[in-house]
């Protein structure tokens, strides 16, 4: 009898080392990372300077991101002032992150008739970091980075001779 106690007594206690073991704790880290907001100013505005359009040939006036207009159709581009202008903006942030800018996919500019607005589409934007044509920068060692922005003017057959403008914006964002 006293065998069957104590071979009943080590089956127990094997029962409970064998619960024991069964659990395990490991302390595990945690943290977070707080940057610096991104911001952007404008340095310029966008302008595609002075033209002039053939009556009855509608045209496009193309400003590429490193300030060089061409002319389609009926456009006549012109030295006269005001001249042409990328967008440009810096942009400060986290030093050395990758951030995006989203531009709109058509801007409106008008001269106060309606029916005589001009579309601007096609923008495209150039980051000093990448030095081509994107919608992708980095920011540099300083936090820093900048762009330009060009785009394609489509030009109506009759446009009004007139001062046409308007707004339209620009985001940036880390990726």
């Amino acid at each position: 009898m006293k065998k069957a106690i104590i071979i009943i007594c080590a089956i127990i206690l094997v029962g409970f080392t064998t619960n024991v073991m069964a659990q395990a704790t490991k302390n595990t880290a945690a943290g977070a990372k707080i940057v610096a907001p991104i911001s952007i100013t404008e340095t310029s505005a966008l302008h595609f300077g002075t033209m002039a359009v053939l009556a009855g040939t509608p045209g496009t006036c193309v400003l590429s991101t490193q300030g060089v207009r061409t002319a389609t159709g009926g456009v006549n581009l012109s030295a006269q002032t005001p001249a042409a202008a990328n967008a440009a903006y810096t942009v400060g942030g986290a030093i050395s992150t990758t951030y995006a800018i989203t531009l709109p996919s058509t801007i409106t500019v008008s001269n106060g008739t309606p029916a005589q607005d001009m579309t601007i589409n096609a923008l495209l934007a150039r980051t000093a970091s990448a030095g081509t044509d994107g919608l992708t920068g980095t920011l540099n060692g300083s936090g820093a980075d900048s762009f330009k922005i060009g785009g394609t003017l489509n030009v109506a057959a009759a446009q009004a001779a007139a001062i046409y403008t308007g707004t339209f914006n620009v985001t940036v964002a880390y990726n």
